[in-house]
């Protein structure tokens, strides 16, 4: 099954309105963040390893920070999937087109 970003913001919102806060769950989105800091130390060499595989490690930890950041989106009712069509079209419009 496809997750469309449409229907994970309904259901996010089932899960969290009316008593979750988007402080609190900007405050969990920082924590994933800072556990992908780790697992990609661990990539680099930067840190030692833990016993597992670092590859679906990272894929779990990245997939925290979608469904937190997501999360707020939907406790706050923004259309998510909308904004970041026009945030993409108003970058690109301003981006300079390379040539073949």
């Amino acid at each position: 099954m496809d997750i469309a970003i449409e229907a994970l913001e309904e259901y996010l919102a089932g899960r969290y309105r009316g008593w979750a806060t988007e402080q609190g769950l900007f405050m969990k989105l920082v924590e994933e963040m800072g556990e992908i800091a780790e697992v990609l130390n661990q990539r680099s060499g930067a840190k030692a390893v833990h016993a597992g595989d670092l590859d679906q490690e990272l894929g779990r930890e990245l997939a925290d920070v979608i469904h937190y950041a997501v999360a707020i989106a939907a406790v706050t009712g923004l259309d998510l999937n909308a904004i970041m069509l026009e945030k993409d079209r108003t970058a690109s419009a301003i981006r300079p087109r390379h040539r073949s």
